[in-house]
């Protein structure tokens, strides 16, 4: 059993306490006991007493979906259809979770250090939340971002999936591609090709560029400039580097400039799985207040016959 008060406990018994005084002095002997039956049924349909049913089933298939999402400071460059490129990453990684309901998600992001920000759930709520609490950080703390950063940590989450055998690795590498670290090589993907089974690398950017206004980061509304501080830097997208990522990968790159981009290949990752329904983790709750609603309905009519008067 679960309770959801739509007014907080605390408050609704100072108000009984209140009503019933003001009965207890007020009221006609003989209407007491209705009236305040009636404030008693209010206060436990406040409470919205919830009890257990069976458990709901879920969709659910056989698909483990890791998105390693680059977020240094380029991805904040303004050309993804006037936007940021992350916020056109957020709204693509939440048409796939949304379109693969069922798959287990797990997000690895990166710029000049790399962390498993969620390990594999069907907690879409989670996976969702960590996703667009992604920033990039900010100008003086980033130390230029490379594209082999976040190798280690794909080969050990891929491992762990491969481990189930009867899930399938796909992954989404998220980036524009650019390298900002001093002296960086972009170095081979081949060691990741045989962890994975679907997926594809998905370059954010354009080649005329964008801006990066990094104010809302902390930088007193400035933009990114250049070396000599005269003008403002401009970031464009380095799809040569994405291209050889996928094709290590044995992936599809997928240059996405607006969402419909990425329709086919979700379309194909549907095909792939196995879509089954399983119980859910937890048990699903019905409200009761409706049933508290018939005393109460029928308290109020004897009341008002008794008393039609007062009520006129």
């Amino acid at each position: 059993m679960k309770m959801f008060p739509i007014i907080p406990i605390w408050l609704m018994i100072i108000i009984c306490i209140f009503l019933i005084t003001y009965l207890i002095i007020k009221s006609k002997r003989k209407s007491r006991i209705l009236e305040i039956g009636m404030i008693l049924l209010l206060f436990l349909i406040n409470l919205r007493i919830m009890i257990p049913t069976n458990k709901s089933l879920v969709a659910s298939n056989n698909l483990d979906i890791l998105f390693v999402i680059d977020q240094s400071i380029s991805m904040v460059a303004n050309d993804y259809e006037k936007k940021e490129r992350l916020e056109g990453v957020k709204e693509i990684s939440n048409y796939i979770i949304d379109n693969l309901e069922g798959a287990r998600f797990s997000v690895i992001t990166f710029d000049n250090t790399s962390k498993i920000s969620i390990p594999y759930t069907k907690d879409t709520t989670m996976v969702k939340e960590a996703i667009a609490i992604i920033q990039p950080k900010a100008e003086f703390y980033a130390a230029g971002s490379s594209l082999n950063i976040p190798k280690e940590n794909m080969i050990n989450s891929l491992k762990s999936s491969k481990e189930k055998k009867e899930r399938i690795q796909v992954l989404f590498y998220i980036s524009d591609g650019e390298i900002t670290r001093e002296d960086e090589k972009l170095e081979s993907f081949l060691d990741i090709r045989n962890l994975i089974t679907e997926g594809a690398v998905l370059g954010f950017g354009s080649k005329t560029g964008g801006t990066m206004n990094i104010g809302e980061k902390g930088l007193w509304g400035e933009y990114v400039m250049d070396n000599y501080g005269n003008d403002k830097a401009i970031s464009k997208i380095e799809e040569q580097n994405l291209k050889m990522i996928a094709e290590d990968l044995n992936l599809d790159y997928i240059h996405i400039e607006k969402e419909k981009d990425i329709y086919k290949k979700v379309k194909e990752l549907k095909q792939l799985s196995t879509s089954s329904f399983e119980d859910s983790d937890k048990s699903s709750y019905q409200d009761t207040y409706y049933f508290l609603m018939v005393p109460l309905l029928l308290l109020l009519l004897i009341n008002y016959r008794n008393y039609k008067g007062v009520y006129k």
